[in-house]
């Protein structure tokens, strides 16, 4: 299964260091920061840190859940791969397909954002006007859709440039919050306990919207045929992304309600990190931040242009979809074929989002939805590394917590994310976010049908998988008088 045929993708084109900036920046810290903050606090007030904190928790064992799977199988499909080789194909292309189009409809929604925020750093007034947003956005999906298409190796020094510059404000504007003088109110460690809930009720209202705060480090996972070491360094590099977002989520939480009135916040919800930047730094603080919320909300187009292309790329070379999107560049080594589809899909609805007031609406509900796909495709993987890693899990407390206990807790969480979220959300988002998942079943049938290999899998068991790799790296010693360092990759 997933034998690559034809031009692959550029084999180690990425190191440790590119691979983790990748996570960071698909996690997207200052955009998340920005547009989800006010709607955190408005759902749980005070507890905001604690609904990030234990998220965080669960969310980490979904990156496990990636790191060990990825271990046994390097795919760019990633969960469509591995779901597909435990659970089931079928399942394991829901998986995929949940991303793909969760994927597209938050590329739709990120690219208004980026436009509107790139206005305003010249004048608040064209940032309100939503037809020159919508030109100005489109103009960075273009051209964070030429850098992917470039190859790997530009799309991770853009990245690089992008996301150095964000984190570096967020550092420094971290460090200038805890010397800010004249507080909204004074910081509390209740703050990350459990009593500021109200219920469980309350903390479902909390983790629906925090768990998605982290959503997007994937996409090291995907990057995982264009990475040197790729089976040890993507679930890496996943992790420690996952770690440095929970740090920058739980200090601004708290900064803003800290240095913040509930006036200020519930004011200015779409900005709330620029009035939080002209609070600590008057003047200058406010643009920097913004240059911030807008280079992250760039960067993150590009991790999700990588994320849908790859997994489209995937199931185009399993034939699971036209196997067109399974092409790839011969200068390039990118998917050129998927990366032309996905462009001109996301350019047509977001065009349409903004100049139809109904496209518009349905879209928001849409974005709402999204977060029932999520967690269809990280619980699944959750799942599935419990399957993978079955007959090991009972050789050392290491493999049965970390390889077992914890990836089926994020399971386990994701899932009741999913039933809290039909209760919460409305009725139209509702049918978009199954029906989203329901229209994948067409091309899942009709390439089943057609006896696609995806649906004829090579079981995925990690027994035989680490075994071999144990009797490579000892044939690899003897040869060489020194052990190979980490696992082998393969390309």
């Amino acid at each position: 299964m997933s034998i690559n045929r034809g031009r692959g993708l550029q084999a180690n084109a990425l190191g440790t260091f590119d691979t983790v900036v990748m996570a960071v920046a698909g996690s997207a810290p200052a955009y998340s920061i920005a547009a989800t903050t006010a709607v955190l606090v408005g759902a749980v007030g005070l507890a905001s840190p604690a609904a990030l904190l234990y998220c965080a928790i669960p969310m980490l064992g979904i990156a496990l859940a990636f790191s060990y799977l990825g271990r046994i199988d390097v795919n760019a499909g990633a969960s469509y791969s591995w779901v597909g080789r435990t659970l089931h194909p079928f399942l394991g292309f829901i998986s995929g397909w949940a991303l793909v189009i969760s994927a597209t409809i938050f590329m739709v929604a990120g690219s208004l954002p980026a436009g509107s925020m790139t206005l305003a750093l010249f004048d608040d007034g064209l940032a309100a006007d939503t037809a020159l947003s919508t030109v100005v956005g489109a103009g960075w999906f273009i051209v964070m859709l030429l850098v992917v298409l470039g190859g790997a190796r530009l799309t991770v020094r853009a990245q690089l440039v992008m996301s150095g510059i964000e984190l570096t404000i967020l550092a420094l504007f971290a460090v200038l919050a805890l010397f800010h003088t004249g507080h909204a109110r004074a910081f509390d460690w209740s703050w990350l306990g459990f009593s500021h809930f109200h219920g469980v009720s309350g903390f479902a209202s909390g983790a629906l919207v925090a768990a998605f705060y982290y959503w997007g480090w994937d996409v090291t996972s995907n990057l995982s045929e264009e990475t040197r070491n790729s089976r040890r360094t993507t679930g890496l590099a996943g992790l420690i992304g996952v770690g440095i977002v929970f740090l920058l989520f739980e200090v601004f939480t708290i900064a803003v309600n800290v240095v913040l009135t509930s006036q200020q916040i519930d004011a200015n919800n779409a900005n709330v990190l620029g009035v939080l930047g002209e609070e600590i730094w008057p003047g200058l603080g406010g643009k920097l931040l913004i240059v911030a919320v807008m280079l992250s909300t760039i960067a993150t187009l590009e991790t999700t242009l990588i994320q849908v292309t790859r997994s489209l790329f995937a199931m185009g070379r399993d034939r699971t979809m036209p196997s067109a999107l399974g092409r790839v560049h011969r200068g390039w080594n990118t998917p050129y074929v998927a990366i032309a589809v996905v462009g001109t899909v996301a350019l047509a609805m977001f065009i349409a989002s903004n100049a139809l007031g109904s496209v518009g609406q349905i879209l928001s509900d849409a974005i709402s939805a999204i977060g029932l796909q999520i967690a269809v495709y990280y619980g699944l993987a959750g799942l599935a590394v419990v399957v993978a890693y079955r007959k090991l899990l009972l050789r050392s407390v290491g493999n049965f917590l970390l390889g077992g206990l914890w990836p089926l807790f994020g399971a386990v969480f994701m899932f009741w994310i999913f039933v809290q979220s039909l209760g919460q959300l409305a009725t139209a988002a509702v049918a978009i976010g199954i029906g989203g998942l329901a229209v994948g079943l067409v091309p899942m049938l009709w390439y089943w049908r057609r006896g696609s290999d995806y649906y004829r899998p090579a079981r995925l068991d990690a027994t035989r998988t680490v075994e071999a790799e144990y009797d490579v790296l000892d044939a690899y010693a003897a040869a060489n008088s020194r052990a190979h360092e980490g696992y082998s990759t393969d390309f």
